[in-house]
């Protein structure tokens, strides 16, 4: 059983893209699915799979073929949630990196959350 299945998801792209591999299996939710779906409408990842093996589905993602590696970090942790206010919603490295945050309206980037003028729990920080 996992405690924190976002910190996982994090954990095991951070894990592949530091040891180039192209693609990492991760078991299926409806969280996970949304936030590799941000990643990919962002560009950190390639492409997206959902397989279904046995009973259980899981999420495979193809990494893109960069030198650097992904800067992957949690911030609202089940144990230290962090809300942030529509007036108080960072900006990584000044635009270069995204956000990611659960609004009313769903998740989305920092620059939606702006537009929508909405704020939220800051779930993770990429760059």
């Amino acid at each position: 059983m996992n405690t924190d299945p976002i910190s996982d998801l994090l954990t095991r792209i951070r894990n592949a893209s530091i040891a180039s591999k192209e693609s990492v299996s991760i078991p299926y939710s409806n969280m996970k699915n949304e936030i590799v779906k941000i990643m990919k409408k962002t560009g950190y990842i390639q492409d997206i799979k959902i397989e279904k093996i046995g009973k259980f589905r899981q999420i495979s993602l193809t990494l893109p073929k960069t030198a650097e590696k992904l800067h992957l970090k949690r911030i609202s942790k089940p144990g230290q949630r962090i809300y942030v206010k529509r007036s108080e919603i960072p900006r990584i490295l000044n635009g270069l990196g995204i956000a990611i945050i659960s609004t009313p309206k769903g998740l989305m980037t920092d620059n939606e959350a702006r537009k929508e003028n909405v704020g939220g729990e800051l779930l993770c920080e990429i760059y």
